[in-house]
């Protein structure tokens, strides 16, 4: 195996066991002491932060979430992966009460590698496009429950 199929190789293990499946101890061992998160804000843009996007945020609010890779390139020391976290609402997210509602985050992410662990992290999502999608949802099912007490 060469260099960039292990390194896409511990990216996917990263999406399936920390993302998917929430394991802490596959988590830290592949968290560099440094990793930082260049698309996060400055005060959530270490390993903590990224941990509690996953364990406190979408695992909760999605527990059957899932992730679909569909495309990795590998260069150097980066991996380009684009994929989705699919899921079903059932707990609270970000203040959105469960829809129950099928939901798909679109994800592109880049990582870089050092000494097989993350060091760096950029990426882009859907997840806004999610969240307005869900408030709508709750907001026309709180008028419709309100127009059928009316009647």
């Amino acid at each position: 195996m060469t260099q960039l199929e292990k390194n896409k190789e511990i990216v996917r293990r990263f999406n399936l066991e920390v993302i998917q499946n929430c394991n802490e101890d596959t988590f830290q061992e592949l968290m560099h002491v440094d990793f930082i998160n260049r698309t996060s804000p400055a005060q959530s843009n270490d390993a903590k932060g990224m941990w509690n996007t996953f364990h406190s945020i979408l695992k909760p609010a999605f527990p059957d979430l899932r992730v679909e890779i569909y495309d990795q390139i590998a260069e150097g020391d980066r991996v380009t992966t684009r994929k989705a976290i699919l899921g079903t609402h059932l707990g609270p997210l970000l203040g959105i009460l469960p829809t129950q509602k099928q939901i798909r985050i679109d994800v592109i992410d880049i990582v870089r590698l050092l000494d097989g662990k993350y060091i760096e992290h950029w990426g882009i999502n859907t997840l806004q496009t999610l969240l307005m999608e869900l408030k709508s949802q709750r907001t026309k099912s709180a008028i419709l429950i309100d127009w059928q007490d009316r009647i």
